[in-house]
């Protein structure tokens, strides 16, 4: 499967639900945000939500036909939009380029991606070995580094799984900072990588 092309460096957070990707964004964002690195979260929903509410204008608006719906005040903007199949109506799952382009470019560093494990871009996988769930990177070559918070078993667990797993950065979930550092150095390869494909260097960033 071929590896999305994006515009700028996007990481993904992929683990079985209940692993913790929320808790581990939770405390990697500071630690982002402490080094000037301008970085939005894309989050993928397996569930219907809604953070519009009927009886106001923006939800009337929505429903009127404003697609997408964008409503901003002196603190915070929103927009919603909702996702349909135009030939039958159905709801259709979101696309990541497209959630993407969504996004402010101009005002960001890279975007971490939670969920969207079956789409091929580079991610980080968390672990809990005591959970039981089977390991993602065995069988997905986008993984490109593993979280866990118990290596010496899971280094046990993969003796016989080939030298691709095996050679995989495994990074400590109850070390942040070292995770942190992981990041820091994947968004500043891939954006590397996109200088050179593009043969112009992107603004000055915080790296």
């Amino acid at each position: 499967m071929l590896m999305l092309n994006f515009p700028l460096p996007v990481l993904g957070f992929a683990a079985f639900s209940g692993s913790g990707k929320t808790t581990l964004l939770k405390k990697l964002l500071p630690l982002l945000v402490k080094r000037e690195l301008r970085t939005a979260v894309v989050k993928h929903a397996h569930h219907a939500f809604e953070v519009d509410h009927p009886g106001k204008d923006s939800f009337e608006l929505r429903k009127a036909g404003a697609a997408p719906m964008l409503v901003a005040s002196s603190q915070r903007m929103a927009m919603m939009l909702d996702f349909s199949d135009p030939e039958n109506g159905e709801a259709q799952d979101p696309d990541l380029l497209e959630m993407i382009d969504y996004l402010p470019l101009h005002r960001l560093d890279c975007v971490l991606v939670e969920g969207f494990k079956a789409v091929p871009f580079p991610k980080i996988e968390i672990h809990r070995p005591a959970t039981g769930k089977p390991l993602i990177a065995l069988d997905d070559s986008n993984i490109i580094a593993i979280a866990t918070n118990d290596a010496a078993k899971l280094k046990e667990s993969l003796r016989d799984s080939g030298e691709r797993v095996n050679l995989l950065p495994l990074l400590d979930l109850n070390d942040p900072d070292a995770i942190v550092d992981f990041v820091v150095e994947q968004v500043r390869q891939q954006r590397l990588t996109l200088q050179t494909k593009s043969g112009t260097e992107n603004k000055p960033g915080a790296l």
